[in-house]
């Protein structure tokens, strides 16, 4: 195959040491080459003159079938790479809790049922963490607020609503819906995001500061805190799945969204298992919590 590889580099650039230097050959080399394979098909293929190489008459209808020998093969190759890589393919991801606890577990057991030999590694942060290792290349993609980020590709997965959590006889569990205004001046735990927060952004919006006692990097110990009385919070409704937390769970007054999405540096720079986790997991988006 080496051979009409390099006849196909001296058509292309219709010379014999041009071929031979792109190709990382010596001229006499791929003079051996091409002469071995024109004895093999007993076809003179190439003419060399002055002005460059041609193919001969008899070249010029064998190198439609040598051109896409060649493409052929590379796609062979392609492919076998492919394999090869989702054989034994690492993918690392950054990912926040309420992603890492609802969305993961399923989605990496079905994917690993058709991938069994593809390693994962997992990193947990905040928004800005996972920008960071996105950037440095220390993960391959993460999950993130697209509004928290800049200088890299976002694909937008869900929406998700965020949620007033109370204690249990809270004065404010009273409402249907709770007003940011007045969930402002309650003691508040706010949950560490990084640098783009979803909360401090809608308290911005209706113009009022919230009163923070707490800041906190875990859901889970806010909810313990919230749930002590210690004081209220707005947490992702997707977090509060499944959990026996004693509180009051109540939408606000305006709404507070998240929308989470996938981010990475580069698509062309993503391994293919990266590629192949990233298609099911779009696929799979619907369905999700």
């Amino acid at each position: 195959m080496k051979r009409y590889i390099a006849l196909q580099k001296i058509i292309e650039t219709g010379s014999f040491s041009r071929a031979a230097e792109m190709l990382g050959y010596t001229q006499s080399a791929l003079s051996q080459m091409i002469t071995s394979l024109e004895h093999e098909l007993s076809i003179k293929l190439v003419n060399r003159y002055r002005t460059g190489t041609k193919l001969t008459l008899e070249g010029k209808e064998l190198y439609p079938h040598i051109e896409r020998l060649v493409n052929q093969y590379a796609s062979l190759q392609e492919k076998t790479k492919e394999i090869k890589e989702l054989e034994t393919g690492v993918i690392r991801m950054g990912t926040i809790a309420s992603i890492s606890t609802h969305w993961l577990p399923g989605i990496l057991k079905e994917f690993q049922e058709h991938y069994p030999g593809v390693e994962f590694i997992i990193h947990q942060g905040d928004y800005t963490s996972i920008l960071d290792w996105i950037k440095t290349g220390a993960i391959d993609f993460g999950f993130i607020n697209p509004k928290a980020v800049k200088g890299i590709e976002t694909i937008a997965l869900k929406e998700g609503a965020m949620l007033a959590v109370l204690p249990k006889l809270h004065p404010l569990a009273k409402k249907k819906v709770v007003p940011l205004k007045l969930l402002a001046k309650e003691p508040f735990i706010l949950l560490e995001e990084g640098h783009y927060n979803e909360p401090l952004e809608a308290f911005r919006s209706v113009g009022v500061t919230p009163n923070v006692k707490y800041t906190i990097h875990d859901d889970y110990a806010i909810m313990t805190m919230v749930e002590a009385g210690l004081g209220v919070s707005i947490l992702a409704e997707l977090i509060l799945h499944r959990t026996n937390y004693q509180l009051e769970l109540r939408p606000t007054s305006p709404p507070v969204y998240r929308t989470i999405a996938l981010g990475y540096k580069d698509k062309n720079s993503l391994s293919i298992a990266s590629k192949r986790f990233i298609e099911h997991l779009r696929k799979k988006a619907g369905s999700l919590p």
